[in-house]
């Protein structure tokens, strides 16, 4: 007697070895546009059941403070899965950190901005630690000599996680720490204190209320010495091999990013070295928060483009109702909407890199903080829209997009959160006017191309005169928006600029799927995995 109760069927395959470039057209434009190096083994790897597998156990096994060993001794040690120092050691092995700084390539940081984004949709929680690496340099410079013997250690593509003095090791991965209980984004209301030795060193006294990836070499902080607020670089290990004065009260209990080990600290005699002069301390680290705030905006295209990859994947292979779901016209809609989203948000991601390397700094003053603001807030609705296209099934731990959900607002929050990347918005205006010309100059390559995006820069123009304070989101969206449009009306095909141009600056308000998008069948086809 057969006493099976059903058949598994109706159920899409697992998403495993497929290649997210080949289904990704807004970024095989850009590595078209600039002649890009190959980036397929990546990609390959990305989207290959082992870099699923361990993107999964990382998340699942997440890292564990040790305060002390055995014996009684502090040691502050985090011990992390074997499935983290996997991908880490597969993002430093592809230069995903600071080697853009010592390449000769025109085209580096851009390259690099292209595998950060396709290896972040293998999981994101490991990101944070290659790209705070990334983003040391600049803020690095500020002392030359420390730049001369650290850059070339940041930029390795060795991977090295055990903890000994930087002199000793051949790679480094470098971690920023600067916000504190009473201040948060208010760095200025810091109290940690930096008192000078005499040998050139300080010893830092104080409390830091967010530091990511505890295990890194080397941090740059922020701490008040006798000149004013001042930023430092903390060793984790000290020249004679002894651990510095850092003290890691606990890991922080995430809503995701679990992976990633964020922690509370404390400097109880620490020593750093300053970085710039007494008092510019915010100077020398804006510029590492600016680039930190480009692998936010690559984070969330990341994530919203893997949330569109299941979504589309999942449509294609399951039925309903006597109907493939990707053939009925609501969930076409659906999909088609997440896509042109996708698109827009890679394409400005990618400019933005691409100003990186051809050192527009006017251009990314203004621009990005306002697609920070901008693209990092759509994520989670766009996550939330493409978990909904799986239904239940996409409720369920298993489907890992939980986990993706999980991860959508943390980029929004990080390096600056909606209002302060607004206001910062202003600050560029009226700091740095010549910023506002950069952007209407890109702007004005694609006028003549729709009259609805004419007008719509028109009016842009108009409210870059006279920004207005309780303004500042409203013209942060605009900013961006306008820009993506832009772009897709330059490098898109038709169908997707006109789709962006009805459903963004037509009906800026609007559900996924609510606003028909023409040409959805096509759109769908596009971005759906093979």
């Amino acid at each position: 007697m057969d006493y099976r109760t059903h058949r598994v069927t109706n159920q899409a395959p697992p998403l495993d070895g497929f290649d997210p470039l080949a289904c990704d057209p807004a970024l095989q434009g850009v590595i078209d546009r600039y002649r890009l190096d190959d980036l397929s083994e990546l990609a390959e790897r990305a989207g290959s059941a082992e870099a699923r597998e361990q993107g999964r156990l990382a998340n699942e096994n997440p890292p564990v403070l040790r305060t002390h060993d055995r014996y009684g001794n502090r040691i502050d040690e985090v011990e992390f899965h074997p499935s983290w120092h996997w991908l880490m050691s597969q993002a430093i092995h592809h230069g995903l950190h600071a080697a853009p700084w010592t390449q000769p390539s025109g085209r580096a940081h851009l390259r690099r901005a292209a595998g950060f984004y396709l290896w972040s949709q293998a999981e994101a929680g490991h990101g944070c630690p290659v790209s705070m690496t990334y983003a040391a340099v600049p803020a690095l410079r500020h002392n030359p000599e420390l730049a001369e013997e650290l850059v070339p250690k940041l930029a390795s593509r060795d991977y090295d996680p055990v903890l000994r003095p930087p002199a000793e090791k051949t790679a480094l991965l470098a971690g920023m720490s600067m916000t504190e209980k009473q201040g948060g984004s208010d760095v200025r209301a810091n109290t940690t204190t930096a008192e000078p030795l005499g040998d050139g060193t300080y010893r830092l006294v104080g409390h830091k209320w967010f530091t990511s990836a505890p295990m890194n070499d080397v941090f740059l902080t922020l701490a008040q010495a006798p000149g004013g607020l001042s930023c430092f670089l903390v060793p984790r290990v000290l020249p004679d091999g002894s651990r510095n004065e850092i003290r890691l009260q606990r890991l922080k209990d995430k809503l995701g990013n679990k992976s990633n080990a964020s922690s509370e600290i404390e400097y109880t005699g620490a020593i750093g070295h300053l970085i710039g002069e007494e008092g510019r301390g915010v100077r020398c680290i804006i510029e590492m928060v600016s680039m930190t705030r480009l692998d936010c905006v690559l984070g969330s295209a990341a994530n919203i483009r893997i949330a569109l990859s299941e979504a589309a994947h999942h449509v294609q292979h399951r039925s309903a109702f006597g109907q493939r779901l990707a053939d009925t016209p609501l969930m076409q809609q659906v999909v088609a909407d997440l896509a042109v989203e996708s698109e827009a948000a890679t394409a400005l991601a990618m400019r933005l890199a691409a100003a990186v390397d051809s050192g527009e700094n006017s251009l990314l003053r203004l621009a990005l903080p306002a697609t920070k603001f901008y693209v990092c807030k759509r994520a989670p609705g766009a996550v939330a829209e493409a978990l909904e296209c799986l239904g239940g099934n996409g409720y369920v731990e298993e489907s890992g997009m939980p986990r993706l959900y999980r991860e959508a607002p943390l980029m929004s929050i990080w390096e600056g959160s909606g209002n302060v990347t607004a206001l910062d918005v202003l600050r560029a205006l009226r700091k740095q006017p010549e910023s506002a010309e950069a952007v209407l100059a890109e702007l004005g390559s694609a006028t003549g191309a729709n009259a609805d995006y004419d007008a719509a820069v028109r009016h842009l123009r108009d409210q870059l005169t006279r920004p207005e304070p309780a303004a500042a989101r409203q013209l942060a969206q605009q900013l961006a928006v306008t820009l993506q449009a832009s772009l897709l009306l330059r490098y898109a095909p038709q169908e997707v600029s006109d789709a962006f141009v009805a459903t963004r600056l037509q009906n800026p308000q609007h559900t996924y799927g609510a606003a028909p998008v023409a040409a959805a069948a096509k759109l769908v086809e596009r971005v759906t995995p093979r």
